[in-house]
């Protein structure tokens, strides 16, 4: 007889409330939304000081990482609180690629070079990031692997990798297994990316630097594809948290917005706008927590419930950005606002780890639905 399977819990714990606590404080006295808007006009988005103290002085870098290796040992769930709060100020900081993606990777080596890295991940000493394109969605076709000339010597070349600016150590995969390369080794050439807050980037290695060797070829590809399961599952924290804000700021602005001597909130179109904007985000949220809860249980239906957490998600964070251009009227399409910041998180989010249609597919397949004729 099968055991029965637990059943998701979507709730807060305490110990998860306090972290997020400690992340909006600091968010709030470093990460303005005036402060992020500078920093992305500046062409250098990543604010290293902010970096330091979210990874080394909170300690959220090493989240996912075990003890053993200095980490917190804690679960996606602590993770998925963090992307929340960071989706909800834009942070520009490399959490989502470093903290996690690239950690899965690691974890997925098991090698005591791997482990190396991820003692220094999780000090907050040096920053991880794998060459991959952030559009890469996992259960699709991993990119054609760059090409070792021996020794670990890589050439080739990946484009729209996320946060390279800010790594120190690039995770590349090859034709030979997964390598880490010091980021200062590789020519890095910046792309005009939508989203001023997390830089792409052309990685180009001619194989002047050579690569440490992490894992074979077999192993490399499934620590790439766990990974990529988890990033999406946790792309869908950071689109909550983003929505939230958006709904927040909305509600807000419409409540002390006056027209014809009456608070344009009041307007029976718009509070229907805004009900039905309530209820996508609270959906969001049930989906975004099932999708960390199941990623942090290892349950067997994570795979199915990361699928429809980005499916869903993902809509409702553009929506809601959206939402929050236009219901703030004038002032949501001026450039000092950050409704724009905003709207341009949630459409390159969109794209990110799998779109949309990516996403519904798997589930359609997951759910054994028969594709269209």
């Amino acid at each position: 007889m099968t055991a029965p399977r637990a059943s998701l819990d979507l709730l807060y714990s305490d110990t998860e409330e306090e972290l997020r606590s400690a992340v909006r404080a600091l968010l709030a006295d470093h990460c303005a939304p005036a402060t992020v808007l500078a920093r992305a006009e500046s062409g250098r988005p990543h604010d290293p000081a902010l970096w330091r103290t979210l990874a080394s002085g909170i300690g959220a870098a090493g989240l996912l990482v075990p003890e053993k290796l200095g980490g917190a040992g804690a679960s996606h769930r602590e993770a998925a609180v963090v992307l929340e709060e960071l989706g909800r100020a834009v942070a520009p900081v490399p959490y989502l690629t470093g903290c996690v993606l690239a950690t899965e990777i690691l974890l997925g080596c098991d090698t005591p070079e791997a482990a190396d890295l991820l003692r220094g991940l999780a000090a907050g000493r040096q920053v991880c990031v794998p060459a991959l394109p952030l559009t890469q969605a996992p259960g699709a076709p991993l990119p054609q692997p760059l090409r070792d000339t021996g020794g670990g010597a890589l050439t080739g070349t990946v484009t729209s990798v996320a946060d390279a600016t800010a790594a120190d150590v690039l995770l590349v995969l090859a034709d030979t297994g997964l390598y880490a390369v010091p980021a200062a080794g590789a020519r890095l050439t910046p792309a005009v990316p939508l989203d001023l807050t997390r830089p792409l980037t052309t990685v180009t290695l001619d194989g002047t630097t050579p690569g440490t060797p992490l894992a074979d070829p077999a192993t490399a590809r499934a620590a790439v594809a766990g990974a990529l399961l988890s990033g999406a599952g946790l792309l869908a924290s950071e689109q909550l948290g983003l929505a939230e804000w958006c709904l927040t700021e909305t509600v807000a602005h419409v409540r002390g917005r006056h027209q014809f001597n009456r608070p344009v909130g009041s307007f029976q179109a718009l509070k229907h706008r805004l009900a039905r904007l309530w209820l996508d985000v609270a959906s969001a949220r049930a989906a975004a927590r099932a999708a960390a809860d199941a990623l942090a249980t290892s349950s067997p239906d994570a795979p199915l419930t990361v699928a429809v957490a980005q499916a869903y998600c993902s809509g409702v964070a553009v929506r809601a950005a959206e939402e929050c251009v236009q219901l703030h009227g004038g002032i949501g399409m001026t450039w000092e606002h950050p409704a724009h910041l905003y709207l341009k998180r949630a459409k390159a989010d969109s794209l990110a780890l799998g779109t949309t249609g990516h996403h519904l597919g798997l589930v359609a397949d997951f759910a054994e639905l028969p594709a269209p004729a």
